[in-house]
C-alpha cells in the first residue's frame, strides 16, 4: 500500500467513525508509535486532539508538527514524576493522574509556572493489578488532598476495563465510572468538578458512549494495526 493510499484510508476511517460518534464526544486519536505523517493525515481529515504516552516520542513529533498550531496534545499513558515538568510544558491534558504523589508533584510544578492544568483521575473501577490507577477506597481517601491541588483543574475521570472483559460487563464498568463522577460531584469538594469521562477505545467505544463518555481514545480503528 502506498503512503498516499494509507493516508486516504485514515481519512476514510475517520469519516466513517464520525458518523457513529455524537458531536458532543471528543475523539482523541492515539498516535503512539506512529509517525508524524500519520498525525498530519488525521489532522487534514479534521481531527485536532492527539494522544501520546511516551514523552520523548511525543516531543519529537511536536517539533515536526509545529506548523499545526491548533493541535491539542493529550498525555494518555502512565506518567513518571521525573517527566512531569516536560509534560506540563508540552501537553494540554493529562488523562492518567493515577496517584496522589503524582498529583501533588504536578500541582507544585504548575504553581511554579502560574499554570492551570487540565487533568483526569485514572480510576480502576474493578481490581486490575497490571494497570495503574486509583483503587476506589484509595481515591475516596485521596479526594480531600486532591481538592487542595488548586493548580490542577480536575476535569473528569479516566478508566480502562481489564483486558478481555465481556461486552456487557464493559458497559457496566463505564456506567460505574459515570456514577462515581456524579457521586464525587455531589460530595461538596470545592475544586472537583468532574464533567469529563475519558473512556472507550477502538474495541469498546460504543459501550463507553452509551454510558456517557465525553472523550474516546481511538487508535487502531483509525490507523490500522500499530507497529510493534
Amino acid at each position: 500500500m502506498t503512503a498516499a493510499a494509507t493516508f486516504e484510508q485514515v481519512a476514510d476511517n475517520i469519516a466513517r467513525i464520525r458518523q457513529t460518534v455524537p458531536p458532543t464526544v471528543r475523539i482523541v486519536a492515539v498516535t503512539k508509535k506512529l509517525p508524524s505523517a500519520a498525525i498530519r493525515a488525521a489532522y487534514n481529515a479534521g481531527l485536532r486532539d492527539f494522544g501520546e504516552s511516551q514523552v520523548q516520542e511525543a516531543l519529537t513529533k511536536q517539533r515536526e508538527l509545529q506548523d499545526l498550531a491548533d493541535i491539542t496534545w493529550h498525555m494518555i499513558g502512565h506518567l513518571q514524576t521525573n517527566k512531569a515538568k516536560q509534560v506540563l510544558e508540552h501537553f494540554h491534558w493529562i488523562h492518567a493522574v493515577d496517584s496522589l504523589r503524582l498529583a501533588q508533584k504536578l500541582n507544585q510544578l504548575a504553581a511554579d509556572r502560574g499554570q492551570l492544568l487540565q487533568c483526569c483521575l485514572q480510576v480502576k473501577m474493578v481490581p486490575d493489578p497490571p494497570k495503574y490507577g486509583f483503587e476506589l477506597e484509595e481515591l475516596w481517601s485521596a479526594l480531600p488532598h486532591l481538592d487542595d491541588c488548586h493548580h490542577l483543574s480536575w476535569a473528569g475521570l479516566m478508566t480502562i476495563p481489564p483486558l478481555h472483559t465481556p461486552a456487557p460487563e464493559t458497559e457496566g464498568i463505564f456506567c460505574q465510572a459515570r456514577a462515581l463522577a456524579d457521586q464525587i460531584n455531589r460530595a461538596g469538594f470545592a475544586h472537583l468538578n468532574l464533567q469529563q469521562l475519558s473512556m472507550g477505545m477502538s474495541s469498546d467505544y460504543p459501550y463507553a458512549i452509551a454510558a456517557g463518555a465525553t472523550m474516546i481514545r481511538l487508535g487502531t480503528i483509525l490507523f490500522g494495526p500499530r507497529p510493534s
